[in-house]
């Protein structure tokens, strides 16, 4: 006995294709392998004031599947959901926003539904979801990688940058890739999220000095310190310290939490960069693309503002977000 599965997106464009060239409905139910009342259900319930459109057809049938009650939001309100999800804004982000500046009020369980319809229909903007799978870190007992010489210890940091009173605290890191082939340096300012990204192709001291030095000097006047792990990478810290004008600090070993601004990013980055990639051959597009995509993703910690509209105290419609 066969077991009945919902249309697809694929099957309703054949449905619209096939009508479009004269075909009765038995055709068609013959031509998609369905029965034929199948097919007359899906041209009742889902067509509009305009017909029988395939695009719209799916959302509705979306939409109902994931309330499973009347449709609760145009076709208009789910086209800029599913833009903002292809931005890979979480459902959470995109309810806050989207309530915060056009008062549409959508529950992200509701937009989870959605996703979740569209992935059982073969759609793919569940490839759009942060958490693929669960992660599961290791942690060691001491610390194997030598003391980095004259560091100073995060319990010497101004009280300031634990109460986030300020801009210009910021914490790095580094991404590693494929067999430790190439790496990211990434940065975040604490009190706004805002990141900076930069790559190298081999980890030396020098290099990273280089591209954070690099990639800060355009926010020069509001770096007042640095956090970073205990890398031998962040060696030539002093060196850094001079070029920027700014104390830098070290965490404890393995206490990631100290800088959990900054662990949280370098998970959103794994996204676009994920585990086994070579990072040696990632472009600079490809770093500003990923930047652009978190600095103007909102955060609910900012209270659903983004990272740059906080970093520069400026408000920015979505449509800034849809097109950048």
């Amino acid at each position: 006995m066969r077991t009945y599965t919902q249309l697809t997106r694929e099957e309703r464009y054949q449905i619209y294709g096939l009508r479009q060239v004269g075909c009765q409905q038995s055709k068609i139910a013959q031509v998609l392998g369905r029965h034929k009342a199948t097919i007359s259900r899906e041209l009742r319930r889902n067509r509009g004031l305009r017909g029988y459109r395939p695009k719209q057809a799916h959302r509705v049938a979306l939409a109902r599947r994931a309330g499973k009650s009347r449709v609760r939001f145009t076709t208009l309100v789910w086209d800029r959901v599913e833009a903002l999800i292809r931005k890979d804004w979480s459902p959470e982000q995109i309810c806050g926003r989207l309530e915060a500046e056009q008062g549409i009020r959508i529950s992200h369980e509701y937009i989870y539904l959605y996703i979740y319809a569209d992935k059982r229909s073969g759609g793919n903007l569940h490839q759009h979801l942060r958490c693929q799978k669960q992660r599961r870190k290791r942690y060691g007992s001491y610390d194997r990688r030598g003391i980095i010489p004259n560091r100073i210890s995060i319990d010497e940091r101004p009280s300031i940058v634990d109460t986030k009173g300020r801009f210009g605290d910021w914490e790095g890191d580094t991404v590693i890739g494929k067999q430790h082939r190439g790496a990211l340096i990434t940065l975040v300012e604490r009190k706004s999220l805002y990141t900076v990204i930069g790559a190298v192709c081999r980890k030396t001291a020098s290099a990273v000095r280089e591209v954070i030095v690099a990639g800060l000097a355009p926010y020069k006047d509001r770096v007042h310190t640095l956090t970073y792990d205990n890398g031998r990478e962040f060696s030539e810290h002093e060196r850094m310290s001079a070029e920027l004008d700014a104390q830098v600090y070290f965490a404890h070993p393995y206490s990631s939490w100290e800088r959990g601004a900054n662990e949280n990013t370098n998970g959103l980055i794994r996204q676009y960069f994920p585990k086994g990639q070579d990072l040696t051959v990632v472009s600079e597009a490809e770093i500003v693309y990923v930047m652009n995509q978190l600095n103007h993703r909102p955060r609910k910690t900012l209270g659903f503002r983004t990272p740059y509209e906080v970093f520069f105290n400026i408000r920015t419609p979505l449509t800034v977000a849809l097109t950048s």
